[in-house]
């Protein structure tokens, strides 16, 4: 009522009260910058009756936003992970000649651009389509839980009969508060979909990038890069432009709040490979990093183990058959192939050879290290023997020490960024509010405690456990020798220990149960135990995937002996 100016359109005196408090023109719909200051709250109870929903949303594109779409946000993201890789001395061809083309062939084939009609200009079509039918109340807009649970499916874009139903099916949800035009279209995107863009994929589009340039870097390398913050992807929202308003559902899309997690990574990875019809990746030869000669050479160093394993460990990919150019290279869509672990094949291939020098059966290794600590009691030339003993305890305090450090760096991780967040434009003032008030409170009991600031990131390393030969204290057994557990046989080093234990006799259906062999730490040696906890470490995964791979190489190393025991078993049944 005191509101007397004119509208800059129409030139008409006919205002109303948008939900943020501001005048909004009744007669053309505009929307102006001035607002009211409100003493009376009846006042505001009374005046619902003059709002319109879309309000506040106009506010915020006349605040400075631009529209964009939730595919423009994921290539935001793209583009900040591959430039964090160059930085890390990653090829920069990955960039515009590898991940770009990756990219735009995903867009194509998910219909999301270069087509006939892509989904940005359905869920375009839909905005205009709402826009265009006057609302004189706000209307009640659907619950997340609601909108999360529905499972229409969603047809071809570039139909006008899908396009039609597509609008009838979410006319009313797209109401729901997201600062992306297609927010609320894409979390009502059928989740039986299983290549719908998400956090993770952006993981596996870098990593299969990676894979293509072949990069001397492992995925569990890489995700290690993640976690430790020097590849942005937890809280890489907060690098927006200012311009691209991320609020309400696109939280729930770029909000990550878990860690990346290998086996979902890996698998998606493949995925797209395979749905992007991508033809054979180059070979991975003996000169490639990923190969399993070079990656045994690497954990072998970073595990404190001894120089000469490695001329068992290549001894035995070359046995196997699983260091040729054929198994270890990518052919998309070849499901008769196994789909190749690089790092986990290489450790579990060092954890074969131990077995069959050591035993690992929690006796055998330790009769052993009593034999070489009386020989280097007694060694006055050459290199001392190698103690597993003395190993076992040197690297299980490194290993301890360091454990602790990431179980406390993960429980004081912050999840929230440093960018406040809010899921509605009427609580954005109030969350603003409540974020400095934390911070202060922080500052204060910070100063009060006397509690150190956070130290820089350190920079990046391939290695987390490192043994340096000068060392005088004998921790480092890279240069100790293996001959307190070696003989010589017709001319050739064979190991003194004639037995070996199989973790299984039979393997199961990877396909079934998603392993070749159940792993349970009770079952097993604490020797055995030991050793794939280390290497979990090392590769920040489940132990139990280490466990799958030493069953597949020990059943094909004995693969004649095993055949020979069934046959065996199945006469004697009989």
């Amino acid at each position: 009522r005191d509101f007397n100016e004119r509208c800059a359109q129409c030139s008409e005196v006919n205002w109303g009260l948008t939900d943020g408090g501001g005048f909004y023109c009744r007669s053309c719909h505009n929307v102006t910058e001035r607002t009211r200051e409100v003493v009376n709250t009846d006042f505001i109870t009374n005046s619902r009756v003059q709002t319109i929903s879309k309000g506040s949303k106009k506010q915020e594109k006349n605040d400075g936003g631009c529209e964009w779409y939730i595919c423009e946000g994921f290539q935001l993201v793209l583009k900040k992970q591959v430039e964090a890789l160059e930085a890390l001395g990653v090829c920069p061809q990955m960039k515009d000649e590898i991940l770009c083309n990756f990219w735009r062939c995903y867009l194509q084939k998910s219909k999301q651009a270069y087509c006939k009609r892509p989904a940005a200009e359905t869920v375009k079509a839909l905005s205009v389509c709402e826009s265009s039918t006057d609302v004189d109340s706000d209307p009640e807009r659907p619950s997340l839980l609601h909108l999360l649970s529905l499972s229409e499916s969603e047809g071809d874009l570039q139909t006008d009969c899908s396009f039609a139903s597509s609008v009838s099916k979410v006319s009313e949800s797209t109401s729901v508060y997201s600062g992306s035009v297609d927010g609320s279209l894409y979390i009502m995107k059928n989740q039986k979909e299983k290549l719908r863009m998400t956090m993770p994929m952006t993981l596996s589009f870098c990593y299969m990038a990676l894979l293509w340039m072949r990069e001397p870097i492992t995925l569990s390398e890489f995700l290690r890069f993640v976690v430790e913050g020097h590849i942005p992807y937890l809280n890489v929202f907060q690098h927006f432009p200012e311009k691209m308003k991320l609020c309400g559902l696109d939280l729930k899309i770029f909000c990550v709040e878990s860690w990346p997690v290998y086996e979902e990574v890996f698998n998606k990875m493949h995925e797209l490979a395979a749905f992007l019809d991508l033809p054979r990746f180059p070979d991975i030869t003996e000169s490639c990093f990923l190969h399993p000669d070079m990656l045994c050479m690497k954990y072998l160093m970073e595990a404190n183990l001894p120089d000469e394993l490695h001329n068992w460990t290549c001894r035995v990919v070359k046995k196997i058959g699983i260091g040729e150019v054929d198994f270890l290279t990518l052919t998309p869509g070849n499901k008769s192939t196994r789909k190749v672990k690089y790092d986990v094949l290489a450790a579990a291939v060092i954890v074969v050879v131990l077995k069959l020098l050591f035993l690992l059966d929690d006796h055998y290794e330790w009769l052993l290290s009593e034999f070489a600590e009386e020989r280097n009691k007694n060694n006055t030339e050459g290199g001392p023997y190698f103690e597993f003993k003395k190993w076992y305890e040197v690297v299980k305090h490194s290993l301890d020490v360091e454990q602790k450090k990431l179980d406390e760096e993960r429980a004081k991780y912050l999840w929230r960024c440093e960018k406040p967040l809010f899921y509605s434009v009427k609580k954005k003032s109030k969350v603003l509010k409540r974020r400095q008030m934390v911070v202060n409170l922080q500052n204060q009991f910070g100063k009060l405690s006397g509690s150190v600031q956070r130290a820089e990131k350190p920079n990046p390393s391939s290695f987390q456990l490192s043994w340096s030969e000068e060392n005088t204290d004998g921790s480092c057994f890279h240069g100790h020798s293996l001959k307190g557990v070696l003989q010589e046989k017709r001319g050739l080093l064979t190991a003194m220990n004639p037995d070996y234990w199989l973790c299984t006799v039979k393997l199961c259906n990877e396909k079934l149960c998603g392993h070749l062999a159940h792993y349970k730490d009770v079952e097993f040696p604490q020797s055995y135990h030991f050793v794939l906890g280390l290497f979990s470490f090392l590769l920040r995964i489940q132990p139990s995937y280490i466990h799958d791979e030493v069953c597949m190489i020990e059943h094909k190393l004995f693969n004649k002996k095993l055949h020979k025991k069934l046959k065996y078993n199945t006469v004697l049944r009989k």
